[in-house]
């Protein structure tokens, strides 16, 4: 019976990811690796910052003035399920602000050197950087896509501070062996590398060698 009442309770949690979009460009990063966890069935609890939503709403042209709302116009039908659950950045008694909610890792993608800098240095005085807080506390996945170039000596060492502590840095950077033909095929090329890191399968992109393998 105990190892039951486990197995029930590792399929409430261990499908469960939280996603941050902050407001560092390629705000179109985050939103497909939504779909694409939302496609496979995962929960996504979802927090994005106010220069995050600035940025959905001049790259990818959103209505942020009604927040929900313009969440509703790309993903309706999982925030209905309960499969997609929003929480605003200044709700610091969310759910994913305390460690007792489990969850498998965080993604922040992609992430402002600000917010890098801040949880670095134990600073959570937003939803965004508490939930990345617990993540380090309760020594589960976090994963950051920094976005910002040049780089200077402050955001190298905040980002080896990090990857000291386990956090995973994956680098908005796109590869070209395999040729892509759009954007789409480069957003969904580093969507990939991330869910690779985050340890689940996908087919967002050819593999080096797949091409002699005859896929």
């Amino acid at each position: 019976m105990v190892g039951e009442r486990k197995d029930i309770n590792e399929t409430k949690w261990s499908n469960r990811w939280v996603v941050g979009i902050t407001g560092a460009s390629g705000s179109i990063y985050g939103i497909r690796l939504i779909e694409e966890l939302l496609r496979q069935s995962f929960q996504v609890h979802l927090v994005v910052t106010e220069a995050g939503w600035r940025v959905l709403k001049e790259e990818l042209g959103w209505e942020t003035t009604r927040r929900t709302a313009a969440l509703e116009q790309r993903f309706a039908e999982a925030l209905q399920g309960g499969a997609l659950t929003y929480h605003p950045n200044a709700d610091i008694g969310a759910a994913i602000a305390s460690g007792s909610f489990r969850v498998q890792g965080m993604v922040i993608m992609p992430c402002s050197m600000g917010t890098l800098a801040s949880i670095a240095h134990g600073i959570s005085d937003d939803l965004m950087t508490r939930a990345a807080d617990v993540m380090l506390k309760e020594n589960r996945q976090l994963l950051l896509v920094p976005r910002e170039t040049p780089l200077h000596a402050i955001h190298l060492e905040n980002m080896l501070t990090l990857s000291r502590l386990g956090v995973r840095m994956i680098p908005a950077m796109p590869a070209f062996y395999y040729k892509p033909q759009s954007m789409d095929e480069m957003v969904d090329f580093l969507v990939g590398k991330v869910m690779d890191n985050m340890g689940i399968d996908h087919d967002l992109y050819r593999r080096w060698g797949d091409e002699k393998n005859g896929h």
